[in-house]
């Protein structure tokens, strides 16, 4: 019988609290169990596919989390002063949430409608951005691409401790956003 007070939302924000702490890749059951008071077989009432199950249901949260704070960031601006606050947010949450932000790396699979629904309302908040661009259909998703890899590859390095000269981090982030802007107010039709 399930304990009484915890459902699948507790598990998984558990999980995102141990996640965010310590990593993604430190997320067990039994990290989960110890910290929920359980024994780790009793979550399988709560998330019935185990590690797999927590880790798709953390990254579907995250892409909601993420969508709404993007979705905030972008209310009442358009083009770039939309793209750099986006971009702001986007670093903010991946910072705040290192293991939520882990999980949510990953497409969804075709079967999984949560998963994909989370990921489309990202999506569209970062499409409704690049439509101040002109940009629609195809190329949107082809820049929806560009921006991720930019914002993410810029904040995985900062991440893993890639960046260690000593010149401002913040400065470079302002010049990949004027690059990104630059580069979706010139896109090739």
């Amino acid at each position: 019988m399930p304990r009484a007070g915890l459902d699948p939302e507790a598990v998984i924000a558990a999980a995102a609290k141990l996640a965010d702490a310590d990593g993604l890749q430190t997320l067990t059951l039994a990290r989960l169990a110890d910290r929920l008071g359980v024994r780790a077989p009793s979550l399988y009432a709560h998330v019935g596919g185990g590690l797999a199950d927590v880790r798709r249901r953390l990254g579907t949260r995250g892409a909601r989390e993420l969508a709404a704070a993007l979705q905030v960031a972008a209310a009442g601006r358009s083009r770039r002063d939309a793209l750099r606050a986006v971009a702001h947010a986007y670093r903010a949450y991946a910072h705040a949430h290192p293991g939520t932000y882990a999980a949510m790396q990953r497409a969804p699979e075709a079967h999984d409608a949560e998963a994909g629904l989370a990921a489309r309302e990202l999506i569209g908040v970062i499409i409704a951005v690049l439509d101040g661009y002109g940009l629609g259909d195809d190329e949107a998703i082809h820049a929806v691409r560009v921006m991720r890899a930019a914002l993410h590859g810029f904040v995985s390095l900062e991440q893993d401790g890639g960046f260690r000269m000593p010149v401002a981090l913040e400065r470079s982030y302002e010049r990949l956003i004027a690059i990104l802007d630059l580069g979706f107010s010139q896109w090739p039709s």
